[in-house]
């Protein structure tokens, strides 16, 4: 079943945010789709500090709007899996570019539901699971192939612990499996932002059980499509 491993940097993390560079690698004809664009609004320092690419670096560079790449994209998202990490993210950012994914797996999902873990970021699993990352010596952190390699060996050791933990066979069930934990919310463990970061929801659940009170008030007041599912079942869990 054709997966495309997928990678985007960014102009930013907001919402207007818009595509600098993108990586992509087919699983089955292993093509590979590595450029940078030129965006239509400036890159944040912010943005810079993290992926290291500069407004200079992309001055010359084609848009993402009308590009080969854009075009390949929405027919090969319209037909086969899309695999990211923090999908979500990557999504939306490919939602403002023009190109729309209808099924995708989310490996930072899907890792929380199989790997007990203090953190879940792509580079903290590939050392903490040791993970055999093929095609460069030192894939570099925030670099979009370099990411999607790392993705991709993330993917494959996911994909062998849903086959042993569900004893599934073949492909198309592991696949489902898969889309099915990316949907399913999980139990957070910790903090992951705020006054309480890294500390334990079940201790903060003891202390300040008014906090996490607030916390649930906060998010159950966004719209439903901008609500954290994991979030939401971690606070209603401890809430009861």
């Amino acid at each position: 079943m054709p997966l495309i491993f997928l990678d985007v940097e960014t102009t930013d993390l907001g919402e207007k945010a818009r595509i600098v560079q993108l990586a992509y690698k087919h699983s089955e004809t292993k093509e590979v789709v590595y450029e940078l664009f030129r965006p239509s609004c400036e890159i944040s320092y912010g943005s810079m500090a993290v992926h290291h690419i500069t407004n200079e670096m992309v001055q010359g560079m084609p848009a993402f709007d009308g590009s080969v790449c854009q075009k390949k994209l929405m027919e090969l998202l319209g037909e086969n899996f899309l695999v990211a990490h923090n999908a979500a993210f990557d999504m939306s950012v490919l939602k403002t570019e023009g190109v729309a994914s209808n099924r995708f797996i989310d490996t930072l999902q899907v890792s929380k539901h199989l790997v007990e873990s203090e953190q879940y970021s792509l580079q903290f699993l590939r050392y903490f699971l040791k993970l055999n990352v093929q095609g460069v010596s030192q894939p570099a952190a925030h670099d979009a192939l370099a990411d999607v390699l790392v993705l991709e060996s993330l993917y494959d050791h996911l994909r062998n612990l849903v086959r042993e933990k569900h004893d599934l066979s073949d492909e198309a069930s592991i696949v489902a499996k898969m889309e099915q934990l990316t949907k399913m919310p999980v139990l957070e463990r910790f903090f992951r932002f705020g006054k309480y970061k890294g500390r334990l929801f079940s201790e903060i659940a003891e202390k300040d059980p008014k906090y996490l009170q607030w916390l649930f008030e906060s998010e159950m007041a966004k719209p439903e499509h901008e609500q954290n599912p994991n979030l939401v079942l971690t606070l209603k869990t401890h809430l009861n």
